[in-house]
């Protein structure tokens, strides 16, 4: 596959939406339209769009079983999916960093970025916690 066909895949997941579909597919397995709809509450046209940019791409798949087009993941195109953004940054930082050629300024930068948004991260865990414990 190459960088355009990879584009496209990643287009089809750069909506809100699009992701959900595929979270719901792979928690409560095949889903006809109405179904997602209703879960999505969204329409069943809206949600028919947004199976077909993921048809086109490759992730999910329906065959027709009566009346009912359930509609599934491919399971190997998503594992596919994660091979390709895994080999986007190649140095094993996980997304630390951003290259070799960046100054020191830049990595500076960048890090107090990804502490800024750790530590916001880490404090809307700590408000869910505190909403979950029992008398407190």
């Amino acid at each position: 596959m190459d960088e355009s066909k990879h584009a496209e895949l990643f287009k089809a997941l750069s909506t809100e939406t699009r992701i959900r579909i595929i979270e719901l597919l792979k928690e409560k397995g095949p889903l006809g339209v109405k179904e997602l709809a209703d879960i999505l509450e969204i329409t069943p046209s809206a949600v028919s769009q947004h199976l077909k940019v993921l048809r086109y791409a490759g992730l999910v798949h329906s065959e027709r079983k009566g009346y009912w087009l359930p509609y599934e993941i491919d399971e190997a195109a998503l594992e596919h999916c994660g091979q390709v953004l895994s080999h986007v940054c190649t140095c094993d930082c996980k997304g630390e960093c951003k290259g070799e050629n960046m100054s020191n300024e830049e990595r500076l930068k960048h890090l107090k970025e990804q502490e800024r948004l750790l530590a916001h991260k880490l404090q809307m865990i700590r408000d869910k916690i505190r909403e979950l414990e029992p008398g407190e």
